[in-house]
C-alpha cells in the first residue's frame, strides 16, 4: 500500500472521522485547526475556524449536513459541514474532550473534563435539525451525568441509542440507559446500568463494531479489547508491548487495527522502530497479530476506517494524516500465522 500523506496541521493530532459515504474525512489537532480532506487523493477541502484551543474531538452526522467540535477553549461548536460556517456555540467551565452525534442526528453527547473544582460530566444535547433555524439549538442539556468517581474519556451511543457506553481512567466500561421518548431532567449520580473492569489503565478509544453489537477499546495498558455491547462482557484481548491510543474493526474482514506506541515526551530519543509507531493487524477471532505497517514518525493518536473497508486513516503525534488504500490482495489473501498467503487463482 501507498499511503496519501495529508499535511495540513502544525501539530500532533486528536481525532480524524470518516463521514458515511466515506468520500470525506475530518481531523482536528493541537493547533486548533479543524481540516476537512477528500478521502480519495487527499486533498484539502477547507478549514472550520473559530476554536482557541486544542480541538480535542470531532465527528460528522449520518447525511454529511452538520459537524460537531470538541475543544480545550471550553467549547462544542456546531457546523454548518458544506459551508464552514460555525450555527451555535456551547460554553462549558472545562475542556470538552469528547463529542458525538446519534445514530439520526438528533442528539450529541459531550464529555467535559475535571479541573478547578469541577466534577467530570456527561451532557446530552438535543439538536434542532431545521435548516432554516439552525442557530437556534438549545442551550440547556436534556441529561447531565456527573462522574463522581473514575472520570470519563472517552463515550458512544449504542447502536439503536437506547443506552450511553463510556470509558473511564480507571479501565471501567459502564453502560447507561438513555431513553429519548423519556428523557432524563437534572442531573444523574451515575445511575449505570452495569460496568466491567475491562483495563487496568485509562481507556483512550471506544468504538463500535460495524454492526454495532460489538465495541473495541484501547488502552494504556497495552491492550486492545472486544466487549459485547449490550452486557460488556469481554469477548477477546489483543495484548501488545506498547501502549494503544485507538483501535478499530475492519467492516469486512476478520481484522482489528490498532495504534499507539512510546509516550511523546521520549520520542526524540527514540528510533520509529523502538518506538513502536507501527499500525497493527490483529486477527479478531484468533487473537494473534498478522502484521504491521510503519510511517509514522511519533506515536500513533487516533484510527478511522473507511466505511466500505477499502482504507483505513491514522493521525500521529508527528501531526500527519495517512490515508492507506488496501492493495485487491488484502481481500483476496488468507491468513496462516503471521503470514498472508495468496489463494490460486482457481481456489
Amino acid at each position: 500500500m501507498r499511503p496519501i500523506v495529508l499535511s495540513g496541521h502544525t501539530r500532533s493530532l486528536n481525532q480524524i472521522k470518516f463521514n458515511r459515504e466515506g468520500d470525506l474525512l475530518f481531523s482536528v489537532s493541537k493547533d486548533n485547526v479543524v481540516n476537512v480532506w477528500f478521502s480519495h487523493n487527499g486533498e484539502r477541502l477547507g478549514t472550520y475556524n473559530g476554536h482557541n484551543g486544542t480541538v480535542w474531538s470531532v465527528d460528522v452526522d449520518s447525511n454529511s449536513k452538520l459537524l460537531v467540535t470538541g475543544s480545550a477553549d471550553n467549547q462544542m461548536r456546531l457546523w454548518n459541514v458544506q459551508t464552514g460556517q460555525c450555527l451555535y456555540v456551547w460554553e462549558f467551565p472545562t475542556a470538552v474532550k469528547c463529542v458525538q452525534f446519534n445514530r439520526d442526528g438528533s442528539e450529541i453527547l459531550s464529555i467535559t473534563e475535571e479541573r478547578s473544582g469541577h466534577k467530570g460530566a456527561l451532557r446530552v444535547f438535543s439538536i434542532n435539525r431545521d435548516p432554516d433555524s439552525w442557530t437556534n439549538q438549545s442551550k440547556e442539556p436534556t441529561r447531565t451525568i456527573t462522574f463522581s468517581g473514575s472520570k470519563a474519556t472517552v463515550a458512544s451511543f449504542d447502536a439503536l441509542d437506547k443506552h450511553i457506553i463510556t470509558g473511564h481512567e480507571s479501565g471501567k466500561v459502564a453502560l447507561y440507559a438513555h431513553d429519548r421518548e423519556y428523557p432524563e431532567s437534572g442531573i444523574d449520580a451515575e445511575l449505570e446500568e452495569t460496568h466491567t473492569d475491562a483495563h487496568t489503565e485509562t481507556i483512550t478509544d471506544l468504538q463500535l463494531g460495524w454492526d454495532k453489537t460489538y465495541l473495541l477499546t484501547s488502552s494504556k495498558d497495552k491492550s486492545s479489547k472486544l466487549l459485547d455491547a449490550f452486557n460488556l462482557k469481554v469477548i477477546k484481548t489483543y495484548a501488545t508491548d506498547t501502549p494503544l491510543n485507538s483501535a478499530i474493526a475492519h467492516p469486512t474482514r476478520p481484522y482489528v487495527i490498532m495504534g499507539g506506541g512510546q509516550e511523546a515526551m521520549s520520542v526524540t530519543t527514540t528510533s520509529a522502530r523502538q518506538g513502536k509507531f507501527e499500525s497493527r493487524f490483529w486477527h479478531k477471532i484468533f487473537e494473534e497479530e498478522c502484521a504491521r505497517l510503519p510511517g509514522h514518525f511519533g506515536p500513533i493518536n487516533t484510527l478511522a476506517i473507511h466505511p466500505t473497508g477499502k482504507a483505513y486513516a491514522s493521525g500521529g503525534e508527528d501531526g500527519y494524516v495517512r490515508v492507506n488504500w488496501f492493495d485487491s490482495t488484502f481481500f483476496t489473501a488468507k491468513p496462516y500465522g503471521n503470514e498472508f498467503e495468496v489463494p490460486d487463482e482457481d481456489e
